[in-house]
């Protein structure tokens, strides 16, 4: 086996761990339409991943086992209280943490991102206070655009004025959940032009996604 089959093996396999336990939750929710069901299977396939990626990296990466801990610590709060409300308000809480802290560190000239991401991603400190600029934002984006999708009357008001008829509040928040995977994959793409024009090594990274699934 060729050393960059070696060196790329990880990366597949992060990625679908990172993933598998949101298309599990999906998956689970459209199936038995039951939110406190599909938490459950959220719950499990957290640590699952959290267990695959450290047997496969031989370490928990942070921003993994950041947003494993919020899938775990508000899936058990849903599934103890029977309310969805928790595992729908996990999003708002990690990113406007994740937000607060980005932006927040920004005066200080501190990234904690670098700390973050620094093991994969070699770039100037320039292009760290960038990518921290841009993630806070996109951490904030999140936490408000949650706080409608989770909202059974902002939903509903939404869909007033599209004329779409009654929404179901649990599905419309889901598909959201769905949507949310694919713009953070997008976004984490629209960084790498910045990531190649400041690598300190001659390296070639992958987009990194600010949402791990979990």
């Amino acid at each position: 086996m060729s050393e960059a089959t070696e060196t790329k093996r990880p990366q597949w396999i992060r990625q679908a761990v990172d993933f598998g336990a949101l298309a599990a939750f999906m998956a689970a929710y459209f199936i038995t339409r039951d939110m406190i069901k599909a938490t459950w299977v959220l719950v499990i396939a957290s640590m699952i991943a959290l267990a695959v990626g450290f047997l496969v990296e031989r370490r928990l990466a942070p921003l993994p086992l950041i947003t494993g801990g919020f899938a775990m610590i508000f899936g058990v709060l849903t599934i103890v209280t029977d309310d969805d409300l928790f595992v729908k308000l996990k999003l708002t809480v990690q990113n406007g943490l994740l937000a607060v802290v980005l932006l927040g560190s920004l005066p200080l000239k501190k990234y904690p991102f670098k700390a973050l991401l620094g093991s994969a991603i070699k770039v100037t400190d320039q292009a760290w206070r960038t990518l921290t600029f841009r993630y806070g934002l996109y951490f904030l984006a999140v936490a408000v655009a949650n706080e409608v999708f989770r909202s059974p009357a902002a939903v509903a008001a939404l869909w007033s004025m599209l004329n779409l008829g009654t929404p179901d509040a649990n599905a419309v928040w889901t598909a959201f959940r769905g949507v949310l995977w694919i713009a953070a994959s997008i976004f984490g793409l629209c960084q790498v032009p910045l990531i190649m024009k400041n690598m300190i090594k001659d390296e070639e990274p992958g987009p990194i996604s600010p949402d791990t699934g979990l």
